[in-house]
Parts: C-alpha cells; sequence; structure tokens
C-alpha cells in the first residue's frame, strides 16, 4: 500500500467504523498483509488471529421478499445438514451451526495438522408475519436455502425446521 493512499485530504465522506478498534486490525491486517507477501517467498502460512478464526465461521446469509414468501440463502460450505440448527418463531429466524476442519499435509521431510472448529448463530428479524407450519429448509451444494411463506392472519407457532439434503 502506497503512503499517499493511507492519506486522506479536504471534504469527502466520513468513514463508517463497524465496530470499535477497527482503525487498530485495520493496521494490523495491513502490516500482516505485508510481512504474508514477504514471507510467503519462503513458502511459509501466514498464523491467524484469533478474532480472523472467529470471523471465518459466520456465514454470508441473503434474504429477499416476494408478494408471498420470504427466502433466505447462508453460504456454509464445507459444512454438513447435521451441523446446523434453524429455529423460527414470531419475530425472526435463528440459525445456529458448529463448523469443524481439519488439515492434514504430510511430505518426506514435514508433517503439518491443523484443526479449527467454532460455532456461529445468525438471528434474521423477520419484517412480516410467517406461516411456520409451511416454511421449509432444503441444504445443497453447501448452500442453505430457507422458504418462509407469508401469512396474512395470525402469526404462525414457534417451531424447529428439519433440514432435508439434496
Amino acid at each position: 500500500m502506497n503512503i499517499k493512499n493511507m492519506i486522506k485530504r479536504g471534504g469527502g465522506e466520513v468513514p463508517v467504523h463497524q465496530r470499535r478498534g477497527s482503525e487498530v486490525v485495520t493496521l494490523r491486517n495491513d502490516v500482516n498483509r505485508l510481512f504474508d507477501e514477504f514471507l510467503g517467498d519462503f513458502g511459509l502460512t501466514p498464523v491467524l488471529f484469533e478474532e480472523d478464526r472467529l470471523m471465518s465461521f459466520v456465514p454470508q446469509v441473503d434474504v429477499s421478499e416476494t408478494d408471498t414468501e420470504i427466502r433466505v440463502s447462508a453460504e456454509m460450505p464445507g459444512m454438513d445438514e447435521k451441523h446446523i440448527e434453524i429455529d423460527l418463531d414470531d419475530s425472526a429466524l435463528t440459525i445456529k451451526g458448529e463448523k469443524k476442519d481439519e488439515h492434514e499435509e504430510k511430505t518426506a521431510k514435514s508433517y503439518h495438522l491443523e484443526r479449527s472448529f467454532g460455532s456461529f448463530q445468525r438471528i434474521i428479524p423477520l419484517p412480516v408475519k410467517v406461516e411456520s407450519s409451511k416454511a421449509k429448509a432444503v441444504f445443497k451444494k453447501g448452500v442453505l436455502y430457507v422458504t418462509l411463506p407469508k401469512v396474512q392472519g395470525e402469526i404462525g407457532r414457534s417451531r424447529k425446521l428439519e433440514i432435508k439434503a439434496e
């Protein structure tokens, strides 16, 4: 990164920070990137900080709404439907899960084993009432698809959704 790019001049928009200490995180990431570029020439792997490991377990979620339903898709590569739990209540859809990963490399002169694991929970507020008895969840090729039909009358009951693999 060029030093000129780090200096902001005049007017412009005020940067929005999502969490406290983000300047330190940004600086740390920039320094890590510089070391990674340097050490990459020697075949060394960068070390992830605990915060980075935890962030890697938060699935990306897309929510869309039509006249008749709310659709939610969550990317969960490397996961299995048996490690995912979905709860639906009157006001929110909750997706919980646990991801475990193990990477092993054996060569003639070295042995490298890394294990990582973590749990996540995403709570998606529902903008309208949904019919919980007709809600469906499908897990296909690492993506969870949840379909929540809208209801015109009273709120449906709270229930757990069964995930079907395809």
